[in-house]
């Protein structure tokens, strides 16, 4: 489950370069107005329909919780739906943008030939979703930032393609400016995610792999390899275990997966992952001493072969 957060309190930073767009989104907050009606307001002027804003922190020394925050102006069934599903698995706004520094313009006519890709499309295209525009960008002190624009338009024509790179510049100050003014500090002070209920959704069938694979010993990449994603979309997962479990780690969320039979208990001894970790280290170390006692030996045999003879290798 992705952690719902309401935007807080503008912060005002000397030097900060803000539009008229996110004045108005100041004023808005101080105001006490929804700021998602505003904000639709100022994507529609940029010629979109929604916005959407993630932050999936780093764990550190003074931040443990590592889920990820989201705030958009699309429905929260829509929202909750994409972490069950694990689209982010397959959504190309964020595939194709997670690690880039430049703006990633998508249209769903574009990926027809890809059947995840149009399934995903399709049943995201009930909530306005068929193109759009993604931003992605590291901050130190909260990890990775993602923030989209999108809009129904699909096919985009090149006439729309040409008026969006117009607008692109004041599309990504939109984007730094939400996270620094809204958001960062709103997170710094860590401040509750939107209710959530007691006891959280149930774990999709992809969690409980994840889980299952990490109370095995498996670490992110292990889990990558297993089930063909990325570490970064296992890491994805555990944030949202996490917090369906509401746990404070991915150790707690294991023990609470176990004590609640959502996954069976591991079998005692060594974990499997890092058993065979261990095991093909040890190969590794042998084959290394092999060869440097057969260098040796050699070289003794022609410094002192008396010596080699009385002490046969």
């Amino acid at each position: 489950m992705l952690a719902f957060i309401d935007p807080g309190q503008p912060t005002g930073v000397p030097g900060y370069l803000v539009d008229d767009a996110v004045g108005r989104l100041a004023q808005a907050a101080l105001a006490g107005r929804p700021l998602a009606a505003e904000m639709q307001d100022v994507v529609a002027k940029l010629g979109f329909a929604g916005f959407t804003y993630a932050m999936s922190p780093d764990a550190g020394p003074t931040r443990r919780d590592t889920r990820c925050f989201v705030w958009s102006t699309l429905p929260g069934d829509w929202v909750a739906r994409y972490g069950e599903r694990g689209y982010i698995e397959i959504d190309p706004a964020v595939t194709r943008s997670w690690n880039r520094s430049v703006p990633f313009v998508w249209d769903a006519a574009e990926y027809k030939s890809d059947s995840r890709c149009s399934a995903y499309f399709e049943d995201a295209r009930r909530f306005g979703i068929a193109s759009g525009v993604s931003i992605s960008f590291r901050d130190r002190d909260h990890g990775r930032i993602y923030v989209a624009v999108h809009s129904p338009v699909s096919p985009v024509t090149a006439d729309r393609r040409c008026a969006i790179t117009q607008r692109l510049g004041e599309i990504v100050l939109l984007a730094l400016a939400f996270h620094g003014c809204f958001m960062a500090n709103l997170v710094d002070g860590a401040a509750p995610p939107r209710s959530r209920p007691a006891t959280g959704p149930a774990l999709s069938p992809r969690e409980k792999q994840c889980l299952e694979f990490a109370a095995h010993g498996m670490t992110s990449a292990d889990i990558g390899i297993k089930l063909g994603i990325k570490p970064r979309t296992a890491n994805f997962h555990f944030r949202n275990i996490v917090s369906k479990l509401d746990a404070l780690n991915r150790s707690e969320a294991i023990a609470l997966g176990i004590a609640r039979g959502l996954i069976p208990a591991a079998a005692p001894g060594v974990p499997l992952a890092a058993f065979e970790r261990g095991k093909k280290a040890g190969e590794l170390r042998r084959q290394r001493s092999f060869h440097l006692d057969a260098t040796g030996v050699e070289r003794m045999r022609k410094t002192d072969p008396v010596r080699v003879q009385e002490h046969p290798s």
